[in-house]
């Protein structure tokens, strides 16, 4: 969520790509028609007729960092997949070619932390060239596609989030990250194939949906699965009932929550209302279309009582929260069967959130790394024993991405050589409950 520092071998595949300059983009550019109708489908069969997956609409275009264009081809496609509540729906996801030396054979399916309730800071808008406020939080992921696509990868980012935002949905960051690897080797503008292997990578909000498409894909896309060579992620969310009360009244993280309760209302098709508060009520009116950049630092102290009224200072007691806290719940879905990666910042005081609070713990300062540790365990108790779990003790969310970015990396390129995946099963610390809610 917050921009990274650049490793030297990060910058160095930066400096691999040369770039072409142009007028830089400080806000996004207006979207024409044509743009714009890219991202709907309005074709004559219903939506439900097709197979998740199926590529409904192609584009090519060339990648542009925030007004700088980029010698590398994309191909964005628009293709059919599901939402939260397992409704046809139709995202987009954009396949990026490596400039030189590119394997048709390997691709990485790399999960943005854009984490946003506006369609438009999208990485597909992004990438376009159309950079928002928002967008800005993608143009910081920059290195590391620069240095996936420098070995020769080709990488497919989906807009995991789908074309409404929504933001918290774990489930449907999975399933659109799972149909968009489908979309992806099924087109043959990509030059991908059904025998291309996949590595998935993401962090924070991209661990998000990293983890929820490891766990469905063996039911949701086993096709796909069978193809995944392993899951490499940091900063996850586990538990996201847990982590409102870790970010309750924090300096930087606290107005996350706002977020999740605008996400998990719009996903889900709940209404909040009459929980809130009149400031809470106001607050979700004014971050109806928020990105993380719009609440980092700025509603420092706020807490769940401020946002509701008296009589649900409880979150257990909002109806809402409790219908949906399960399915959102990453420790009640299926353990994945490929090898993880899994790394955890755990001194989020460094940002802020306190470390001590009774039945959570320390975190990073948004995730909670006792979560975190129980979801790798069970992984491990569960039969999946090539989970590889590192806990950054002193470093907080965005100084743990520096860490495990070059990690993660090097672990997957391990994993497409075909090394055997290490584990630490048996030597993780115990955590924290994962069916407790707060």
């Amino acid at each position: 969520m917050k921009n990274p520092r650049l490793s030297m071998p990060l910058m160095s595949a930066i400096a691999a790509l040369p770039l072409v300059m142009v007028a830089p983009a400080v806000t996004a550019p207006p979207a024409s028609a044509t743009q714009e109708a890219f991202y709907s489908y309005t074709g004559a069969a219903p939506l439900a007729s097709f197979e998740p997956g199926t590529v409904l609409a192609t584009r090519n275009l060339a990648y542009r960092i925030s007004g700088i264009e980029a010698p590398v081809e994309v191909v964005q496609l628009l293709y059919r997949t599901t939402d939260a509540q397992y409704r046809p729906s139709v995202d987009v996801t954009s396949v990026l070619l490596p400039p030189v030396g590119g394997d048709p054979g390997k691709a990485v399916a790399y999960q943005s932390y854009y984490d946003s309730l506006n369609p438009e800071d999208s990485p597909s808008r992004s990438i376009a060239g159309q950079v928002s406020f928002g967008g800005t939080v993608f143009t910081s992921e920059t290195g590391t596609i620069a240095a996936l696509l420098a070995q020769g990868y080709t990488v497919i980012v989906a807009d995991t989030e789908g074309q409404r935002a929504d933001f918290a949905a774990g489930p449907e960051y999975g399933m659109t990250t799972l149909d968009s690897i489908r979309a992806a080797t099924r087109s043959s503008a990509t030059r991908l194939s059904a025998a291309t292997r996949i590595g998935l990578a993401g962090y924070s909000g991209g661990a998000l949906a990293t983890n929820w498409a490891a766990a469905l894909a063996p039911g949701y896309a086993p096709e796909i699965n069978a193809r995944l060579i392993g899951a490499a992620e940091g900063g996850v969310l586990v538990n996201p009932a847990r982590n409102l009360g870790y970010v309750d009244g924090s300096v930087s993280w606290a107005g996350i929550a706002v977020m999740a309760i605008i996400g998990i209302g719009r996903s889900y098709d709940l209404d909040f209302t009459p929980y809130l508060s009149d400031y809470g009520r106001q607050l979700v009116a004014d971050l109806d279309d928020a990105s993380i950049g719009n609440v980092l630092f700025q509603h420092p102290g706020l807490t769940w009582r401020q946002l509701v009224k008296t009589e649900y200072a409880d979150p257990n007691t909002v109806a809402p929260l409790t219908s949906v806290a399960d399915r959102i719940n990453l420790g009640t879905a299926p353990t994945p069967t490929i090898p993880m990666f899994i790394g955890q910042g755990a001194n989020g005081e460094l940002e802020g959130t306190p470390g001590d609070k009774p039945g959570i713990g320390p975190g990073d300062g948004v995730m909670v790394a006792g979560d975190v540790r129980t979801l790798a365990r069970q992984y491990c108790d569960t039969g999946n024993r090539a989970v590889e779990y590192r806990q950054y003790d002193t470093l907080a969310h965005g100084t743990a991405q520096a860490e495990w970015t070059p990690q993660a990396l090097a672990w997957l390129n391990d994993r497409f050589a075909g090394t055997a995946a290490p584990t630490s099963c048996g030597a993780i610390a115990p955590g924290n409950l994962l069916t407790t809610r707060l």
